[in-house]
């Protein structure tokens, strides 16, 4: 009896065959070149993957393609899958003054963009604006930006509107500006935005203390204990300028004679695991071990830091010493291009000149800096930053027929050093396209040019005001 019940089984087995119910997903990629950035730094040739409304479900190879079903399947061709890039310092509103003060100003901050922001800014030029430089990275290939800025719920609106990820933090300075006519009301207003985006599932609102030369240190302490009341992340610039301890000692008295930026930081309690420090061009070892111990994020700007010759970050170091620590562009002035793929050789470049070592950052870590190393630094790696089931689906597809793209025999130099933002075929966020065949999903694009031309022609008639721009 159980030979004929074993027998049975075979036979009913070989005739129903496989399993006929495959999962259910909703969107599917195929036959890919997946570099996925986990621990393993797998490459998976025929790569598989499938997404579940905003997750990554599956991940492997071909033996996974009868097992799921989708509504969109996407045959990948053997080009490169891999995670976005992601943005750790950006202004982006900013990309409205983009070619301005490119010839000798002496100290652009107060010569150009003060006074462009002072005379310009309103809610409008931040909304539309925010949401052309949001377009510009979603084509160049980048999920995530990090920004601060005024008017950060604006911000918001036009990142969204794109469908890119923003880590979003509303800037506090001593001084009055647009969204704040009193001194560091940026306060008030960064505790009203992440109210209102505290639960959405694109946008993490954060506190922005400008600078430790333009607040001062009580309200650094205000701004830290209102990012740990909610559990947001910490945004400031820090040893970005070599008179930087002159700045803060003329304003402020607060630094003692012999210590540094981040020493001072460190004393007034400013340093912790929430906080993203930009720059940090101004660090010695000491330092360094400091913003290793506080769990500092690191946000790393090469192109910005050489533009205004305000010198060359040890990266490099930071990198070696463990520290959480990603690429940016800085603003669209001082990095014109937002896209992270020229980040990436010029970090290179400029961390062998410092260090005479043509060894420093090889490709592979170069990738690592635009994806996962940017998760660290904000502390999001468990969600973002590589391609792993259970993480948000980010990701893009690059195009490996380009012929800047030819040959590629190493699949990290081919992404790190040849790949431009044009070879940019998809880019997907929360599980959603954003770009498809490199174009723009969910923006009206000829309306948007419409209201982006108001706004620049109104930025050209100002320009002609400033004594240090030429007129051609």
């Amino acid at each position: 009896m159980r030979c004929v019940l074993s027998c049975l089984s075979i036979v009913a087995f070989f005739w129903a065959g496989p399993s006929t119910h495959a999962i259910e997903a909703t969107l599917i990629i195929q036959n890919a070149t997946i570099v996925t950035m986990d621990a393993e730094k797998r490459i998976l040739r025929d790569g598989f993957l499938a997404v579940q409304d905003d997750k990554i479900v599956a991940i492997g190879g071909a033996e996974f393609v009868s097992q799921y079903t989708a509504p969109k399947v996407i045959d990948a061709q053997d080009n490169i899958v891999m995670p976005g890039m992601i943005s750790l310092h950006n202004h982006t509103p900013m990309v409205a003054f983009r070619g301005m003060g490119e010839y000798a100003v002496e100290n652009i901050l107060f010569d150009v963009m003060f006074p462009l922001e002072k005379e310009l800014l309103n809610r409008n030029l931040i909304y539309v604006s925010a949401r052309h430089a949001a377009m510009e990275l979603a084509l160049g290939g980048v999920t995530l930006v990090t920004d601060m800025y005024y008017h950060e719920d604006e911000v918001a609106r036009g990142t969204k509107e794109v469908g890119i990820r923003g880590v979003l933090g509303q800037s506090i300075i001593g001084f009055p500006v647009v969204d704040a006519p009193e001194p560091f009301g940026g306060l008030a207003y960064a505790e009203s935005f992440i109210q209102q985006y505290k639960d959405d599932p694109l946008i993490v609102p954060a506190v922005a203390p400008h600078a430790p030369y333009t607040v001062s240190p009580e309200k650094l302490r205000e701004a830290r204990a209102l990012s740990e009341k909610y559990g947001v992340p910490l945004i400031m610039h820090m040893a970005e300028f070599p008179n930087e301890k002159e700045l803060i000692q003329e304003r402020f008295n607060s630094m003692e004679e012999e210590e540094t930026i981040v020493q001072y930081l460190d004393r007034v309690g400013v340093l912790g695991p929430n906080l993203l420090a930009a720059h940090v061009i101004y660090a010695n070892e000491a330092d360094i071990q400091i913003l290793k111990e506080r769990g500092v994020g690191i946000a790393h700007n090469p192109k910005s830091n050489t533009k205004y010759n305000m010198g060359l970050a040890p990266a490099w170091k930071m990198y070696r010493e463990g520290l959480g620590i990603g690429l940016g562009t800085d603003g669209p002035m001082s990095s014109n291009q937002l896209d992270i793929f020229n980040v990436m050789p010029f970090t290179a470049r400029i961390a062998r000149l410092r260090y005479d070592d043509a060894t420093a950052f090889t490709p592979l870590e170069l990738v690592e800096l635009a994806t996962i190393g940017g998760a660290r630094a904000l502390d999001m790696e468990d969600r973002i930053g590589s391609l792993e089931v259970g993480k948000f689906a980010d990701m893009i597809i690059l195009d490996l027929s380009a012929p800047n793209m030819q040959p590629n025999y190493d699949v990290y130099a081919t992404i790190a050093h040849s790949a431009y933002p044009s070879n940019v075929l998809t880019t997907i966020v929360n599980g959603v396209l954003v770009v498809e065949d490199r174009q723009l999903v969910n923006v009206d694009v000829a309306a948007h040019q419409a209201e982006w031309d108001a706004v620049t022609a109104r930025v050209a008639e100002f320009r002609k005001t400033l004594p240090v721009e030429p007129q051609h």
